[in-house]
């Protein structure tokens, strides 16, 4: 059993930066991909960012060039550098290691 803790979220300014860290109770390593997810209000959940083992990222479209995810095994931690925050980036963050999730940290970008 993997629990996952998100933090480092809360209220930006439109442009502005945040750093979300995902902290798992277990070892993370043996997990291929892990990730974040999020979902704003009234709509579903989205895939955000995700990192392999290896190191390949993967990322939507909507946030591709502003956001970094990055992990590190010996700590067990699964970053995500939101960079240029715009008002739609607004939603409740999940940190994503299949078949775990997080309970999620919420992001408010505000104009």
């Amino acid at each position: 059993q993997v629990q996952l803790v998100e933090s480092g979220g809360g209220l930006v300014q439109a442009g502005g930066s945040l750093r979300l860290s995902c902290t798992a109770s277990g070892v993370i390593s043996s997990i291929n991909a892990v990730g974040w997810s999020r979902q704003a209000p009234g709509k579903q959940r989205e895939l955000v960012a995700t990192i392999t083992r290896a190191g390949t990222t993967i990322y939507a479209d909507s946030v591709k060039g502003r956001f970094t995810i990055s992990r590190d095994n010996a700590k067990n931690t699964v970053y995500l550098q939101m960079n240029s925050l715009k008002l739609e980036d607004t939603a409740v963050y999940y940190c994503r290691a299949l078949p775990f999730w997080g309970q999620g940290t919420q992001v408010t970008v505000s104009s």
